[in-house]
Formats: C-alpha cells, sequence, structure tokens
C-alpha cells in the first residue's frame, strides 16, 4: 500500500471517529429505543426540541383500524427538526392552523422539548400534552401548542398527534369479529403507546419518566379523563389536567357501547360500497375523508370492552380510576355560541318550560332572564354548563370522591378582545390555550394586552408546579386552595387572581338531578 492511499485511508479513518465524537457530543443527539435523533433549537437557543419522532407504526394498509403497532428502529441519526404530518382530516376550524407539509394516515409523531440545559440526568418533570378537536381534527404542531415557553419554566414537555375520526374511531362488526367482540378507540390507543414511548425514552432527554403530568383541552381533556379510567395507561403517568371537558357527566362527547356504535358505524360503510374488511381497508385515504364531510357522521370514543370495559363514570364511582391528583376546570363563556343569534326574555322562558316543564320556576332561579340582557347570559351560562362545564365539574366531584389525591378546580374568566377569529368579548372556549403556553402572540389579530400576558405567566407557573409536585402554588402566586366540602374553593383566572367558595355549586347540583326534557337554545 502506498505512503498516499495510507494516509488517506488514516484521514478518512479519524474524520469519522471525529464525526462520531462530535454526535456523541452534540447536546442534540439523543439516543432513543429506535435509534438516534438530532433536534435543534428553538427560542434563541433557550428550548431544545426534536420534532417529529415516531412512537408508533404507520397506521396504513393492513394496519389501518387496528392498536398501534411499535416503530420501527433505524441506524444513523434521522433528523427531527421538522415536525411530523398531522393525522387525516377534513378542514373544520377556521382558527387551526398547522406547520407540517400536510396530513397524512402515517402521522403517530410526537415532540419533545427541554429547557436548553436539560440532559440525560435532569429528571425534569414532564408533560403530556393532548390537543382538542373534538377527536376529529387538531394537531400538535399547531402553533398555539408551540413548546418555546413551557419548558423554561423547568419541565420537558410532549405534544402528541393520534389518530382522528373515522380513522381514530370507526367501530363496526366486523372490526369487532376480527378484535375479539371490540372494536374502535385507536386514538386512545395511541395516546397510550405515545406514553410508552415516554416511560422508555423521556430519561435521555432530561425528562423523569416516573414523573408524568398528562394534560389536554376539550377533546384532549376528555381524553385525560378517559386515561385515567383506562386500565391500559395505569402506571404511565402521575397527575392530571385537564381543560374544560370531561367523559362524565351529560357531556357534548357521549361514550356509546361497542353494540350500539357498531349498528350505526356499519350503515355508514354500507354507504361506501365496500364488502370487506380488505376492501375498507384499501380505500384511499381522501374517499373515506369525502365520505365522513356530511351532516350527522361522527366517531368518537366508545366502551369496547377491551381498552373500556365500562363507562367511565362507572370506573370513577368505584373508585377504579387512577389516584393521581387532579387539576381542573372551565372557561366562563364556554357556550358563547349561543350568543350570536341572540334571545329575548319571551324566549328564554318558553324554551326553559320546554326543557324543564316540572322544575321551571327553580331553574329560572340558577339561570334568571329578567330582561333580555340576562336572558341573554343565561342562556350562555346555560349552553356553557351543558356544553362542557357540568361535565368537568362532575369529574372534579367523582375525583374528589374517590380518587384519595389532591383536586384542584380552576375558572378562567378573562375575556380577551376580539381577534380574527373569535369576535365579540367571550371567554370562549380554547381561549385557554395560549395562556397555559405561552403563546398569546400567535393568535392572528390579538392584542395582547399587559394583564393577558400576566396571567398567562401565573398560569404557567400553577401548571408547572402541578406538573412538579402535584400542588400548583408557589413563591410569588395567589394561594390555590384545595377543592373541598369547605366551601368547594375554586381559583379565579382573572385580572386579578382570586380564590373563593363556588357561589354556583346549586346549578349543577340541579343539573345533576334534572335531565333537560329539551334544548334551551332559542
Amino acid at each position: 500500500m502506498s505512503f498516499g492511499l495510507r494516509t488517506l485511508r488514516a484521514s478518512a479513518v479519524a474524520a469519522l471517529v471525529a464525526f462520531a465524537m462530535l454526535a456523541h457530543a452534540d447536546p442534540l443527539v439523543v439516543k432513543t429505543a429506535q435509534g438516534k435523533v438530532h433536534g435543534k433549537t428553538i427560542h434563541d437557543g433557550k428550548v431544545k426540541a426534536w420534532l417529529g419522532l415516531p412512537y408508533a407504526a404507520p397506521p396504513i394498509g393492513d394496519l389501518r383500524w387496528k392498536a398501534p403497532e411499535p416503530p420501527a428502529k433505524w441506524h444513523g441519526i434521522r433528523d427531527a427538526a421538522s415536525f411530523g404530518a398531522h393525522c387525516a382530516q377534513n378542514h373544520v376550524y377556521e382558527d387551526m392552523a398547522f406547520q407540517d407539509n400536510g396530513g397524512s394516515e402515517d402521522c403517530l409523531f410526537l415532540n419533545v422539548y427541554a429547557p436548553a440545559t436539560a440532559n440525560k440526568k435532569s429528571t425534569l418533570p414532564v408533560m403530556f400534552w393532548i390537543h382538542g378537536g373534538g377527536f376529529f381534527a387538531g394537531s400538535s404542531d399547531e402553533p398555539r401548542h408551540n413548546g418555546d415557553f413551557l419548558p423554561l419554566k423547568g419541565v420537558v414537555l410532549v405534544t402528541i398527534n393520534y389518530r382522528l375520526g373515522v380513522f381514530g374511531f370507526l367501530a363496526t362488526s366486523d372490526l369487532a369479529k376480527e378484535q375479539g367482540g371490540s372494536a374502535g378507540n385507536y386514538g386512545l390507543m395511541d395516546m397510550v403507546a405515545a406514553l410508552q414511548w415516554v416511560k422508555a425514552n423521556i430519561k435521555k432527554f432530561g425528562g423523569n419518566p416516573d414523573n408524568v403530568t398528562i394534560f389536554g383541552e376539550s377533546a384532549g381533556s376528555f381524553a385525560v379523563s378517559t386515561l385515567m379510567a383506562a386500565p391500559s395507561a395505569q402506571g404511565l403517568f402521575a397527575k392530571a389536567i385537564g381543560e374544560s371537558g370531561a367523559a362524565l357527566g351529560r357531556s357534548a362527547l357521549s361514550y356509546e357501547r361497542v353494540n350500539v356504535r357498531a349498528e350505526k358505524d356499519d350503515k355508514w360503510v354500507e354507504s361506501l360500497n365496500v364488502h370487506s374488511l380488505a376492501e375498507l381497508r384499501a380505500l384511499p385515504t381522501e374517499t373515506i375523508l369525502a365520505a365522513v364531510n356530511k351532516p350527522g357522521v361522527h366517531f368518537s370514543p366508545d366502551i369496547d370492552g377491551k381498552f373500556l370495559i365500562e363507562p367511565v363514570a362507572d370506573t370513577y364511582a368505584a373508585g377504579k380510576q387512577a389516584h393521581v391528583p387532579l387539576l381542573a376546570g372551565w372557561n366562563r363563556d364556554e357556550g358563547s355560541f349561543a350568543a350570536t343569534r341572540g334571545v329575548t326574555v319571551e324566549q328564554f322562558k318558553a324554551t326553559a318550560a320546554k326543557a324543564f316543564p316540572d322544575k321551571t320556576e327553580e331553574f329560572l332561579k340558577l339561570y334568571p332572564g329578567d330582561d333580555d340582557a340576562q336572558a341573554l347570559r343565561s342562556t350562555i351560562d346555560y349552553a356553557s354548563d351543558m356544553f362542557i362545564a357540568y361535565g368537568t365539574w362532575d369529574w372534579l366531584e367523582a375525583q374528589r370522591k374517590t380518587g384519595d389525591a389532591p383536586v384542584y378546580r380552576y375558572h378562567f374568566e378573562l375575556p380577551a378582545l376580539p381577534s380574527k377569529y373569535h369576535l365579540g368579548t367571550f371567554v370562549f372556549h380554547s381561549d385557554d390555550i395560549e395562556y397555559v403556553f405561552g403563546t398569546l402572540d400567535t393568535r392572528p389579530g390579538e392584542t395582547v394586552r399587559p394583564e393577558d400576558r400576566a396571567l398567562s405567566e401565573a398560569m404557567m407557573s400553577y401548571w408547572t408546579n402541578f406538573a412538579k409536585t402535584g400542588d400548583p402554588n408557589g413563591p410569588g402566586l395567589p394561594e390555590w386552595p384545595r377543592y373541598n366540602n369547605d366551601g368547594w374553593p375554586l381559583l379565579h383566572l382573572n385580572d386579578p387572581i382570586t380564590s373563593g367558595p363556588d357561589t354556583l355549586r346549586d346549578r349543577y347540583l340541579f343539573l345533576e338531578e334534572n335531565p333537560p326534557a329539551g334544548p334551551l337554545f332559542p
């Protein structure tokens, strides 16, 4: 071998060794169970981010409508600087924006954000975010969920995608036969798979796998309450936060039994002119999305006998749910949609009589309507209660009674100024998200006031304190009392932040005892 060739080979070997040492030393390179990933820094280098990490195999082909399978391993270093695809869905909400390159059924990705100073010895608490969207829309990469700010409070943040709509929750009789009697809930199974990935890998990113807080808003909050009841999720998290929603009470999203759902879903499949699961699985994504983009077609979690063996409320009543600290609440104007049509005193009282024919007088004491303005306010309050608030209240009550762990309740009350997608001065459904994540500037057309930033800072501190210790209180914050029978105190997230007894408890006790005979939306 010539001297020149030996020199060239030695130089190549040295370069490879140097590259390997550099990769090993690079704080943005992390070795997961599947392989190495290389992330990036965001927020002026203050936060490290690893985006688009696969936590399960692509649920496509024969894996469509099946429980998630483990992700494949890879060689080399995977680039983790960009978001993975959001889960296939129809366009529903104007205020939902995505930062990826498009939707796909190959979408089971998660994102990890950590403080720039974190390393594999850090053992930081982990916050595991489940996005909302009615179980048929949304993504982990919406700008309002960005991880630029929460990690600066000393946590590792994980945001996930999960299968949505028909791809996440179809429950036909053929699927039940194939899967031993159970069907549906694939989107919920995805969440458990993502939690299992976190359990196995998050330590490498600086997180503590034994201190995971699951939190979510709307459908994400429904999911949190459901995961607390699901046997397969037990032991994968230590705390829970729910923002506006729960799979208890008379909620906006009912969980039907699998046999009931199968009758409905079988009829939908018949409309597709397919004759087997193989043919159904062979249909293009776009064909299926077009077939569900019709009024009245909806897919959500069900009581399948396996993932959920009974109604969620029954699990809580028996004390079989996760006995973990819970922080939950809702926004003042969750039912602001009821304000768009207006209402008069006469309309309000007439529809109240139809909804509660035997309890009209009692109802009107709790939801007064002596003039048009008051009637409109009570319509919004009642819409809020029936849409989200009562179910969330029922969850708090159930966990307080049988959960053997601290419970904290909030009410978000600071009205936002009108913006591009949120006209009117309401504390609307989903209003809290940007405050929790510190991402107020991502809301199009938003005028962010000093009081908004102050409340956001406080909420980030409350949420991350809770993730650290199970208690949201900390230095510089107004005291947040536990939710108990000493006045049922709650925290009012407003300007200023205050706490005090629940003055509206009689409303929820009334709704608990009196199911409405009809709607109260004139």
